[in-house]
């Protein structure tokens, strides 16, 4: 699973606890794109979750 290049977010694991309390793995998956971003070098193909693209953290090409 990818990872952001921002903020380090990514997949995190847990228990899926059913009404009868039985317990079975769970995954919860951020939600990671794949987008062309500016850089001082030009632009640069990375990983950036939605939020931080929603809040202005990382600038697209």
């Amino acid at each position: 699973m990818a990872k952001c290049a921002i903020c380090e977010k990514s997949a995190h694991f847990g228990n899926n606890v059913s009404h009868s309390h039985r317990r079975s793995n769970k995954m919860w998956k951020s939600n990671v794109k794949s987008v062309r971003v500016k850089t001082e070098g030009g632009s640069k193909k990375m990983y950036v979750c939605t939020s931080c693209l929603r809040s202005g953290n990382v600038e697209r090409a």
